[in-house]
């Protein structure tokens, strides 16, 4: 007689929010994760980068990415191949990105600029002094209360808006916005603005506890509409972004619409080090 294994039971909403906080506090801490990044150094001319060796400069030939000058004995290598003179970088967001390490712990990667136009290097440490002290990422328990359901009317295709980034000195960027989002929150309705990121819209949004039992600067959600129109907001689900765990990221900031009144008493709070103190 063959013995057959019951099916395992379905995880409860508070099980898959304890998984999905755990899978948060791994991937941070990754030879690539946020709290690995320790410098972004944007490149406009033949220059040193701060702690690796090698010449940096634009790519002379007009095309995405940078050049890298170095010596056999910097120890620089792009592609698995030791760099001895020069090496024509390309960036992350191209067909064939290079991957560039300078010893066994630290790595680099080449992004473009919003515009397109600028590149930078960008270089993580998997033994960063931050990943040494990371002691865990606070937050709320999970409530069911704070799943909202709200509704989401598609723009015109095209449809943008203005995001501020943190380091870009009060320019703003256009967003695609794909549609306009609304819900109810004590009786009063909120329409707020979400861009475009991959599949999934990206909320930016800031509330009555940001800079006091939260991240001053504000909190990411990412969802997607549901085939009936309405959309989901599970704010359990909000994390705090990358620009929390190393100030060498750029992050988007909540539009006006997006600053709630009111406490979002779910999702991410801080970054804390391992003495319970704020990380920074």
């Amino acid at each position: 007689m063959t013995e057959t294994t019951a099916p395992a039971a379905p995880l409860t909403a508070e099980e898959r929010y304890a998984r999905f906080h755990s899978r948060r506090e791994e991937a941070v801490v990754q030879p690539r994760g946020f709290l690995a990044l320790v410098n972004t150094q944007w490149i406009d001319s033949a220059q040193p980068v701060w702690g690796v060796p090698g010449t940096w400069a634009p790519r002379p030939d007009g095309e995405p990415g940078l050049l890298l000058t170095a010596t056999a004995a910097d120890g620089i290598r792009v592609n698995g191949e030791l760099v001895d003179g020069e090496a024509l970088l390309s960036p992350k967001n191209s067909a064939t990105p290079s991957d560039i390490s300078f010893d066994d712990h630290t790595t680099g990667t080449i992004i473009a600029g919003h515009d397109g136009a600028s590149f930078a290097l960008r270089v993580w440490d998997s033994q960063a002094e931050a990943i040494e002290n990371f002691g865990g990422i606070d937050a709320f328990p999970y409530d069911p209360a704070w799943v909202v359901r709200g509704t989401f009317t598609p723009n015109p295709e095209g449809t943008t808006a203005g995001f501020a980034h943190i380091k870009d000195e009060g320019e703003s960027r256009e967003m695609v916005i794909p549609g306009e989002i609304t819900f109810e929150h004590d009786g009063t309705e909120y329409s707020i603005l979400a861009f475009k990121e991959g599949r999934a819209l990206q909320l930016v949004f800031a509330d009555a506890t940001s800079g006091d039992s939260t991240y001053s600067v504000g909190r990411f959600l990412f969802t997607a509409p549901n085939p009936d129109g309405t959309i989901t907001l599970d704010f359990n689900t909000a994390v705090l972004p990358p620009c929390a765990f190393s100030y060498n990221f750029n992050c988007p900031m909540p539009p006006k619409q997006n600053r709630f009144p009111f406490p979002v008493e779910a999702g991410e709070k801080n970054v804390l080090a391992k003495d319970g103190s704020l990380l920074h």
